[in-house]
């Protein structure tokens, strides 16, 4: 892999993980559009580690926060689950906010867990075979498509009335069930959460910051499998570059596409990202039917 290879493709995972597009399925999209080939273990762990550093520099203080916490949402999980702020306020007074926050994502982590343990080899197996590579991509096609008309339903729908703190444990669930949707390419984790958010009434900002919060402890394992399997194959000296490069550039771009979603969503709708898979989807299509590669 060429130095440019591993800063487009850096600045794609950066820029799609957080944006409601699908980063796996642009790392295969990508590299089948420009006929590059797909990149290593090595190069996919740094891309793991690159949104890992963008996610824990942009949410340090609500990780620590919520890390700090978890012995006094460990004290009493069902008591802080089913407390409520008054609905018309961010913050509840007597409750642990910090407590409930972390056992949500706790509860919103558990499907997306369990789907990668019994479903992910197999997926993987699928869209990254080059007997399939035509169908894998017809089928992330069609997954951009569906996916965001969903997210065009939950805007046209959604009352963006409230906030993460507003959440119950079974709102946390159904967004932790949309993300186990997301380990098929095209999907978007981001963009399946944020779907869910905005159906179970979620301000659109704060959809995304749950999206990005629920989705950190499932990409930190993600990132540490590609890194122990990164170690296992052993790297070059040229794969280190692309390596450094590729996590550096995927880091800076995550945390800009963090910041500048998190600011983009509290005054504008999703409309942008719905029109980009739709039409993405449709050239896609358009493509694999034409016999293109």
């Amino acid at each position: 892999m060429s130095l440019l290879q591993a800063i487009v493709l850096g600045i794609v995972q950066g820029l799609t993980e957080f944006l409601p597009i699908s980063s796996s399925g642009h790392l295969i999209v990508v590299p089948w559009l420009l006929g590059w080939d797909e990149p290593g273990l090595s190069f996919d762990a740094a891309l793991h580690l690159g949104t890992l550093v963008a996610i824990f520099a942009y949410f340090w203080r609500d990780l620590l926060a919520m890390l700090r916490a978890l012995p006094r949402a460990l004290r009493r999980p069902r008591a802080l689950l089913t407390e409520l702020p008054p609905a018309r306020q961010r913050l509840s007074a007597s409750g642990d906010t910090d407590a409930r926050l972390a056992l949500l994502i706790a509860v919103g982590t558990v499907p997306g867990l369990l789907a990668g343990l019994f479903g992910e080899e197999a997926i993987e197996r699928f869209f990254h075979s080059d007997a399939d590579q035509r169908r894998a991509i017809a089928i992330i096609a069609v997954m951009l498509i569906v996916f965001g008309l969903l997210l065009w339903a939950a805007e046209r729908s959604a009352a963006h009335q409230r906030h993460i703190y507003h959440l119950t444990w079974r709102d946390a669930l159904a967004i932790g069930l949309a993300q186990a949707t997301a380990l098929v390419p095209g999907v978007s984790r981001s963009g399946a959460t944020i779907t869910a958010g905005l159906f179970h009434g979620l301000h659109r900002a704060d959809a995304a910051r749950f999206s990005f919060l629920l989705g950190t402890p499932l990409i930190l394992g993600a990132g540490l499998k590609a890194v122990s399997s990164a170690i296992g194959a052993g790297m070059t000296q040229s794969e280190g570059i692309a390596f450094a490069a590729g996590g550096l550039t995927s880091a800076l771009v995550g945390f800009a596409a963090i910041w500048g979603l998190l600011r983009f969503l509290q005054h504008a709708s999703t409309r942008i990202f719905i029109l980009y898979r739709v039409v993405l989807g449709l050239s896609l299509l358009g493509l694999v039917a034409s016999g293109f590669r």
